[in-house]
């Protein structure tokens, strides 16, 4: 089932997620429901926050090459256990601040545990635009957005398109 996706300002946002501590099945079906969502936004990463749900959950897959195999990921309670000291530069965007792009600054490799859909822990080591996603996804659970990372200015000008946007959204609905 897609869901809805929430729209910076809001400040379901900027709220820290809470560990999973059990995995019910209404969480496999949050995370399945994510997929879904991503999937169709289009987007390569979605955190529970971004659909209204404070709980430590991401869902992503970054393989965008034409005829590659999907990757989907669903991680709760992901978790950077590790960094390298080389960074790396990408044009990030997010499915909460649609059409903006800005070049965010990143550790170019992170190791990453998390625990599965099954309740399996899991431990891997993610470069390239799998690194970038799942660093700005983990953001989310902390209440983090990628404009975080721009000067002041930048990010008050690009809240106020969003706030424009949202007005824009809700006439229509009306």
């Amino acid at each position: 089932m897609l869901r809805p996706i929430l729209i910076h300002p809001d400040p379901r946002l900027k709220k820290p997620a809470s560990p999973v501590v059990d995995l019910s099945d209404e969480l496999r079906v949050l995370a399945s429901d994510m997929l879904e969502t991503m999937y169709d936004a289009p987007g390569i990463g979605l955190a529970a926050p971004q659909v209204g749900v404070l709980d430590r959950l991401i869902v992503l897959d970054c393989e965008k090459e034409e005829g590659a195999t999907p990757r989907p990921l669903a991680m709760f309670n992901p978790e950077v256990i590790a960094t390298s000291d080389e960074t790396s530069v990408y044009e990030e965007g997010c499915l909460s601040i649609p059409d903006i792009y800005a070049e965010v600054t990143r550790p170019a490799e992170v190791e990453v545990a998390w625990m599965d859909a099954d309740g399996r822990a899991h431990q891997e080591v993610f470069t390239g635009l799998w690194a970038t996603c799942v660093q700005h996804e983990i953001d989310h659970l902390e209440g983090k957005l990628f404009i975080d990372y721009l000067k002041p200015l930048k990010r008050q000008m690009i809240t106020r398109k969003m706030v424009k946007l949202k007005r824009e959204r809700a006439r229509e609905k009306a």
